[in-house]
């Protein structure tokens, strides 16, 4: 019988945070987010604009037409972090969401990191990172070390 090669768990939910960021319809950068509790998924989020609000792939992106560095003035987008819809879809279903890890394509911002510290999330796996110094005091202080995936 051939041995099958089985995923991890971590491998597991980042490879499933890639193909949530395929839903994405951000015109700068595509997010994925997962939110997990006891090795089963809770819920999912990508970056995109509220429900019933024109996407960015349609409205055309603001923070590019006025020049804005990722990163910066976040207020500005139409759309919402992957980890923001991942715990507004956890909060939707009524679904406790502390004592979760995060696996996400991007490093959380300070926006989102607020939130997540505040929602009780204890662990952060993320592929990719993203220039927000205050995000990373942030962690530090709540005892959250995000672990740099692959």
């Amino acid at each position: 019988m051939k041995k099958v090669q089985r995923p991890s768990w971590d491998e597991y939910f980042m490879g499933i945070t890639e193909l949530v960021a395929q839903r994405s319809t951000c015109l700068r950068r595509h997010v994925g987010a997962v939110l997990v509790r006891d090795k089963r998924i809770i819920t999912t989020g990508y970056n995109g604009a509220p429900v019933n609000i024109k996407h960015c792939l349609d409205a055309g992106c603001l923070r590019e037409q006025m020049g804005i560095p990722s990163g910066e003035r976040h207020e500005l987008c139409r759309g919402l972090h992957a980890e923001q819809n991942a715990i507004i879809q956890a909060a939707i279903q009524g679904v406790n969401i502390q004592g979760a890890t995060l696996y996400c394509t991007n490093m959380p911002c300070a926006i989102c990191t607020k939130m997540l510290i505040n929602a009780g999330i204890i662990e952060i796996f993320y592929k990719e990172g993203y220039t927000d110094p205050l995000a990373a005091d942030m962690l530090a202080e709540a005892g959250i070390t995000p672990k740099k995936y692959g």
